[in-house]
Parts: structure tokens; C-alpha cells; sequence
């Protein structure tokens, strides 16, 4: 057993939180990686309007796959809870900016938007619309601000910070390209595929970082 207050020692509670924060990473990586596969097999495999539409539109009711897609969202939304419980101790903001985007993330899933997805300034949104597409949007602002958040904390360590600055580095200006799209185009190819980039990068990073964090030796 570790002698308290020697250095080079641990004591047996933290040797107990280490294992704690390896086993939420890899459960993180398993959601991640499920949530992913199983909303991309919805939207794939799905009568939605390929890249001119959203993601989301594999979740309307009456979807063959309306199903699939929602428990590949709340999948991801645990994988979000995970990746915060997983992290190293000192880190601040970031955890509770997870924890945030995965309440949003699941409110995203379990409300779903009705056919097309419509949103203001050009289309005509019911209140289900309203409150699925603002959720969405939460959920990614919460995330990016986490990738943020990380990049600067000195606890998270050089492993995290350096995925998280790259990732926050693509995604940012992706996110304000959406925003720009959204009003300027409207619904559209140009705001499909930018769409999924940027939940392509949020859902690699999040992978990558969960692996990080169940493999972390500290």
C-alpha cells in the first residue's frame, strides 16, 4: 500500500479515481463510436433528401430509421457525459460544457422536427422545430466551447489540449460558415455538407479524446 505524503506515491483512493476516469474514457469511445455508426447507418440508409438536406431528417416520425437515429443521438449524448467524467482533475469549465451539450444533445434527439427540418428565415417552423433546431444548436456551441476550454487548461495535459485546439481549430470557422449559410442560402447542398462537418469533427474529436482518456497513465 502507498505511504500518504512520500513523493512518487499514490494513495489508494486516487489509484481507485484513475481507474474510475480510464474506465468512463472507454465507455466513452464505445458510445462515441455506436452513436456515430448507428446515425450514419439512419441517414444513409434513409429516404432523406441526401446532402441538401439535415441530419436530423432521418429522425422525423413515420422514418424507417427514426429509431436508429435516436439511439445513435442519445448514444453520443452519453459519450459527451463520459468524455467530462473522464477527465483529469483541475480542469475546469469543460466538464460542465459536456454535461451541457449532452442534456442538449438528448432534448435534440427526443424532440424531433417534423418533415424537412424547417427553420427561419425561410421556411416556416412549427414549435417542435424551434426547439429541436435550438438544441441542436446548443449542443454543438457547447462542444466547440469545450474543445476551447480544453486548449487552455494546463491540467488537461499536452495529449488533450493538442486535440482539442485542432479540432476547435476546424470547427469554429466551419460553424460560422453554417451560420452564414443558414441565412444567406437557406436549406441547401452548401449547408448539408458543411452540416456534417462539422458533426464529423465533433464526433472524431470526441472519439480521440475518450481513447486518449481510457489509455491516460497518470
Amino acid at each position: 500500500m502507498a505511504e500518504p505524503g512520500r513523493p512518487g506515491t499514490t494513495t489508494a483512493p486516487r489509484a481507485r479515481a484513475d481507474v474510475a476516469r480510464r474506465v468512463a474514457g472507454s465507455a466513452a469511445a464505445g458510445c462515441a463510436l455506436a452513436g456515430a455508426v448507428a446515425v450514419t447507418v439512419a441517414v444513409v440508409a434513409g429516404p432523406g433528401p441526401g446532402l441538401t438536406g439535415y441530419v436530423s431528417e432521418a429522425g422525423i416520425a413515420g422514418s424507417g430509421h427514426a429509431t436508429t437515429y435516436r439511439i445513435g443521438i442519445l448514444a453520443l449524448a452519453a459519450a459527451l457525459l463520459l468524455v467530462g467524467v473522464a477527465l483529469p482533475p483541475g480542469v475546469w469549465a469543460a466538464p460542465a460544457l459536456l454535461a451541457t451539450g449532452a442534456v442538449f444533445t438528448a432534448v435534440s434527439g427526443a424532440v424531433t422536427c417534423s418533415a424537412g427540418c424547417p427553420l427561419p428565415p425561410f421556411e416556416r417552423a412549427t414549435a417542435a422545430d424551434l426547439v429541436h433546431g435550438g438544441t441542436s444548436i446548443a449542443a454543438t456551441a457547447s462542444v466547440v466551447l469545450a474543445m476551447v476550454t480544453l486548449a487552455v487548461s494546463g491540467p488537461a495535459g499536452p495529449v488533450l489540449r493538442r486535440l482539442a485546439g485542432l479540432a476547435a481549430a476546424v470547427a469554429l470557422p466551419l460553424c460560422a460558415m453554417v451560420g452564414l449559410a443558414m441565412l444567406v442560402l437557406g436549406r441547401g447542398a452548401v449547408v448539408g455538407v458543411l452540416e456534417r462537418l462539422v458533426l464529423a469533427v465533433a464526433v472524431l474529436w470526441g472519439l480521440a479524446t475518450a481513447t486518449a482518456l481510457a489509455l491516460a497513465r497518470r
